[in-house]
């Protein structure tokens, strides 16, 4: 059963977003892997990022020119910037290790990068599930629960920083990392609620 009458469109479009998440995030871990090819691996998820854009203009030019839409004209608005939103983030993560030219990781920041590239997984498999009424409901919640584990990481990680940090650069530099990293987790929670949102409307 499908929620709405097939839009096939705006559901490929859809779908071609989560797999630039996963890309996006699945570089972005390779960076947090081997930070000495954070200037190539920032690059190439900076024209990643821009692809996304285009992508994402592109939706809304549909959408403008679709008298008929699959489901509500604001969420597939609103759908298409949060998902840009967590794309956005994974870019700012990466141009932050560059810029503040990070050698050396904090504790935690490598699992909250995994997390992240686990809702991202997660976002992509509800995004092809969802012309369906079955099967988004528990990728939404999956994202929901890592998202708590990113909460936690981050605080812990955060408390240790302060508590073991003596430079006050280094410090400043890690801090902003952890919070960036894990606001791109809140994003992808963000991303389960509108998605959680357009299926209980049809439902």
């Amino acid at each position: 059963m499908r929620i709405l009458p097939r839009e096939e469109k705006f559901f490929a479009m859809f779908e071609e977003m989560g797999q630039m998440l996963i890309e996006g995030a699945d570089l972005l871990n390779k960076l947090l892997a081997d930070v000495e090819q954070a200037p190539v691996l920032a690059g190439e998820i900076k024209a990643l990022e821009h692809r996304a854009d285009n992508l994402t203009h592109g939706i809304i030019t549909k959408l403008n020119q679709t008298f008929i839409t699959p489901f509500d004209r604001e969420d597939i608005h609103l759908l298409s910037t949060r998902l840009d939103d967590v794309l956005d983030l994974i870019d700012a993560t990466a141009m932050r290790i560059v810029v503040y030219n990070i050698r050396m990781l904090g504790p935690g920041t490598r699992q909250l990068g995994e997390i992240l590239a686990s809702q991202v997984e997660e976002i992509a498999k509800a995004l092809a599930l969802l012309n369906r009424r079955n099967g988004v409901l528990k990728h939404c919640i999956e994202i929901n629960r890592l998202e708590d584990d990113a909460d936690r990481i981050a605080r812990a990680s955060i408390g240790m920083l302060f508590e073991k940090e003596e430079n006050p650069i280094r410090l400043i530099k890690q801090k902003e990392l952890y919070e960036v990293l894990e606001l791109a987790t809140d994003k992808c929670e963000d991303v389960a609620n509108v998605i959680e949102t357009i299926v209980l409307k049809a439902a």
